[in-house]
């Protein structure tokens, strides 16, 4: 439930269209819903502009489904990270309305059609064909959250050119997620050609010295390029949705 719905049912009570029984029934279940196996954040959309996001990996395709149904009978957007194929298979049986994003693992379901609310383009940018499914999680995030989102993919520094060749382009988006692996040379470079804030994300691909991830995310926290801010390895969902905050501020 975000603001607009609370703000309707309100209406509907001061009008007369919602008696105080049916008003009292759809504000229930704030600030949030026990399931027994999870407590469902309703009010989370009141708080911070969008409903409380589900972390697929660990729960069962049963304990999704219930959380996705209590968050639709809310009228919820809703976003499941990090769903593989078969789980996500046995979730669209049960909620056929849900899409699911294979590259990015990730499940939506969108009940009605979701505003603009960015102030610019945010754009994905991946170093490599590898780092692309965390690149997609960041661009599905920001995406459901109703921002205009670009793409541009395996433009890392082995070949500089490739990035410089959409120079304009870099030029004209507003906000900036850089997905990187191996040693995450990219966000400093970017940094150094565009002048809005650059979210980094390190991939834990790469080679033993990578460390899964960590020389990436070193080299990043230690870019000489400023207007650089870093996630956690691997968390595209981390970077979408601060991407969306900055964008619509």
């Amino acid at each position: 439930m975000d603001e607009e719905m609370l703000k309707e049912i309100l209406e509907a009570f001061r009008e007369g269209r919602l008696d105080l029984a049916a008003t009292l029934e759809r504000l229930r279940t704030l600030p949030f819903e026990d399931l027994g196996f999870a407590r469902v954040d309703h009010h989370r959309a009141l708080r911070r502009g969008f409903p409380e996001v589900i972390f697929g990996e660990g729960k069962s395709a049963e304990q999704i489904v219930g959380i996705m149904k209590a968050l639709l009978a809310q009228g919820a957007k809703v976003l499941v990270t990090r769903v593989d194929g078969a789980k996500a298979a046995a979730i669209r049986q049960e909620i056929p309305g849900a899409v699911y994003h294979e590259v990015a693992r990730a499940l939506t379901v969108r009940q009605e059609e979701i505003p603009g609310k960015g102030r610019g383009t945010i754009m994905v940018v991946a170093a490599g064909t590898s780092d692309i499914p965390v690149a997609e999680e960041a661009a599905v995030t920001a995406d459901v959250m109703g921002n205009e989102v670009e793409r541009l993919y395996d433009v890392g520094v082995a070949g500089l050119h490739r990035l410089l060749d959409h120079l304009q382009r870099l030029r004209r988006a507003s906000v900036f997620v850089v997905v990187a692996g191996l040693e995450g040379a990219l966000p400093s470079v970017v940094g150094g050609l565009v002048d809005k804030p650059i979210i980094a994300v390190p991939t834990s691909i790469g080679y033993g010295a990578s460390f899964h991830g960590v020389a990436a995310l070193l080299a990043m926290l230690n870019s000489c390029a400023p207007g650089v801010g870093v996630v956690n390895i691997d968390n595209g969902f981390g970077a979408g949705y601060l991407a969306s905050l900055i964008n619509q501020c």
